[in-house]
């Protein structure tokens, strides 16, 4: 595969809180300068293969603490229309990935690979960890990236009229938490539809040490802080997934959140997957079978025909 130098370039833009202004728009998509993938990028599973003709535009800032940055892939070749978007939130844990950080990004390129590939516009999105940042800092990191993506997405031939918020581990908590607390939400952080991967949605007495990290040790706090009841209350279409191999409670925590969904009437789309080793896997990107792949782009496609003005 031709090597790419990796160049990143570090953009400064009017730093935003979830309660702050708008991040100031890019001055010109002739700004950014791609970052390709080496050769030497295929220990996630062929990452290089599988990102042939995609571009990357790196550590573009959304916000004002070094940690609010975000990447995009788009691919090489420029289609027609604006592409819709798949917004990439992930984490192993509260705190952040249990595998070294470099594989989990190369991880989390392959799906965004798999977005551009696909037509789509591909976004990664990191946020601050816990225990520096507790409740509720994820959800409004995540409300900044998706105003910044709103004021920026066009110059990437991106539609953010269809955005696309694909929640993994504990970034499906925080994808919940926004849409389910609208005192969290800000002027255009707004999507057209989510994904959640095995997702802890209410944390109980039995938190985990990154549970406790993120959401406090003050038991009492954990119900007004989980996705309950406020998550009855969204009206974008859900994909709703958890695998074979998650602990009984991670299951648990799906099955309960499909039922009182269905109970609302707002049945969600949902998927059993076989592995859940990653994001990459999650979307059959390792070969292993049953995936997110399909409920994705089927939802994808209903977002495009519906025809948004």
């Amino acid at each position: 595969m031709k090597n790419y130098l990796a160049f990143f370039l570090f953009l400064t833009v009017t730093a935003a809180s979830a309660h702050g202004p708008l991040p100031a728009r890019l001055t010109a998509l002739s700004d950014l300068v791609p970052a390709g993938l080496t050769d030497s990028d295929t220990t996630a599973g062929g990452t290089a293969r599988l990102c042939e003709q995609v571009s990357f535009s790196r550590g573009l800032r959304y916000g004002e603490n070094e940690a609010n940055v975000l990447d995009v892939a788009t691919s090489t070749t420029k289609a027609d229309t604006p592409r819709p978007v798949l917004l990439f939130v992930t984490g192993d844990t509260f705190t952040g990935d249990r595998g070294a950080p470099e594989l989990a990004r190369q991880i989390q390129d392959q799906a965004m690979c798999f977005a551009a590939r696909n037509d789509m516009i591909g976004v990664r999105v990191n946020y601050r960890l816990a225990p520096a940042a507790t409740w509720p800092t994820g959800a409004t990191d995540v409300a900044a990236a998706l105003s910044w993506i709103h004021g920026n997405i066009d110059l990437f031939n991106g539609d953010a009229r269809e955005i696309v918020a694909v929640g993994y581990g504990a970034g499906a908590f925080h994808v919940a938490t926004l849409l389910a607390h609208p005192e969290l939400q800000t002027d255009r952080a707004d999507v057209a539809g989510v994904v959640l991967v095995s997702g802890i949605y209410r944390v109980g007495k039995d938190a985990s040490d990154s549970e406790k990290a993120y959401l406090g040790t003050d038991a009492t706090q954990y119900d007004k802080r989980s996705v309950f009841p406020g998550i009855l209350n969204v009206d974008v279409p859900i994909v709703l997934a958890w695998a074979a191999d998650d602990s009984a409670g991670l299951v648990a925590q799906g099955e309960t959140l499909k039922k009182t969904l269905c109970g609302a009437g707002h049945c969600p789309r949902s998927a059993m997957l076989r592995s859940r080793d990653g994001i990459a896997a999650a979307f059959g990107l390792d070969g292993s079978g049953d995936s997110l792949a399909e409920p994705t782009l089927l939802l994808v496609h209903q977002l495009e025909a519906r025809g948004l003005p």
